[in-house]
Formats: C-alpha cells, sequence, structure tokens
C-alpha cells in the first residue's frame, strides 16, 4: 500500500525539487544552500567569548535558519536511512561491484571495505586526515559542493564553476590514483 515510501525516487522527481530549493530560498531572504558554514555557526555558540578567536566573533543567531536547515537534512537522512528504509537488497551494476576488485580490497560483508570501515587505529586516522581535507577545502574554496554547484551555479558565479570542477577533478583523480594506493598501504 505504501511501497512507494520505501522506493528510491526517481531522478526526474528528485532534481527538480533540488533545483526548485534555489529560488525559495532567494525568495524567503536571499538566503544560500549550502551546509559547510554551521560547523562555523557551532563553533561560534559554544566558543567562549575569553578564547576570542575572531573568525568565530560575529551574531550567529542571524543563522538560525542555517541551523534549522542542517538538522532538517539529518532527520531527513534518518528517515530515508532507518524509518523508510528500502529492505531490498541495494542493485549494483557490475562495474560498481568490480570496483574495489580493481583496487584488490576485498569488500567484506556489505558494499564497505573493511580496510576503512572496520574501527581500527588506521581507519580512524585515514577517515580524520579526510575530513581535515575536506575542512580545509571547504573553506579554502568558501563553500561546499552543494553550495557551489547547486546555488553558486543557478546564481552564474564563475567562482563556483571554478569551485565546482576543481572538486569533480579532485575527487575523480583522487578515486583513481589516490585510494588505490592508499588501500594498497593498510590491506
Amino acid at each position: 500500500m505504501l511501497d512507494w515510501l520505501y522506493a528510491p525516487w526517481p531522478w526526474y522527481v528528485s532534481g527538480p525539487l533540488i533545483g526548485l530549493m534555489v529560488p525559495l530560498m532567494l525568495w524567503i531572504g536571499n538566503r544560500s544552500f549550502g551546509i559547510s558554514n554551521n560547523l562555523r555557526h557551532l563553533c561560534a555558540m559554544t566558543q567562549p567569548k575569553s578564547i576570542g578567536v575572531d573568525f568565530f566573533q560575529y551574531n550567529w543567531r542571524e543563522h538560525n535558519w542555517s541551523l534549522v536547515f542542517a538538522a532538517g537534512a539529518v532527520l531527513g537522512g534518518f528517515l530515508a536511512g532507518i524509518v523508510f528504509a528500502n529492505p531490498d537488497p541495494v542493485a549494483l551494476s557490475v562495474s560498481a561491484l568490480t570496483m574495489f576488485s580493481y583496487w584488490d580490497v576485498p569488500i567484506g560483508e556489505g558494499f564497505l571495505p573493511p580496510v576503512l570501515f572496520d574501527l581500527t587505529w588506521m581507519s580512524v586516522i585515514v577517515m580524520f586526515g579526510g575530513g581535515v581535507m575536506v575542512g580545509f577545502g571547504t573553506r579554502y574554496a568558501g563553500g561546499c559542493t552543494s553550495g557551489h554547484a547547486i546555488t553558486g551555479l543557478s546564481t552564474l558565479q564563475p567562482q563556483s564553476l571554478l569551485a565546482v570542477l576543481g572538486i569533480f577533478a579532485g575527487g575523480l583523480l583522487s578515486a583513481h590514483f589516490i585510494t588505490p594506493h592508499l588501500f594498497s598501504l593498510f590491506w
């Protein structure tokens, strides 16, 4: 009866819905679609004034909507992944299933390579290092992938085009040249 709740939404429904977020957010107050500044807002909320880091000295209350947006994204992920989770196994293409064999890494139970997703000291170091690099890149690029790709490109900002090209080029280079060597170091 409610099978549509458990099925993935087709691209022709979810894509336009994401695209409609940009004019909606511009209409409700010249807001930008992105998630990366929320960490800055959380740090500004919790930082004692005595520390005095200038980067966090601003009125974070002006950005309450952004924190609500981030909480909604977390809630949406929980609802999609837990409450309305599809009980059927994920149907992956042959290319996706052979990706880790190309890297000579067994995937074990499920689709995640245990070398990265089992809780070992090496996987924690790799994930922490990756998180630091993503955080640095986000700050250096002036925003995250969603902010640049969705809001920046739709409002024709040249710096967003450069950021998106750099993000995707870096992702492709990393996936094809860095990740296989990381796996060979740790496996």
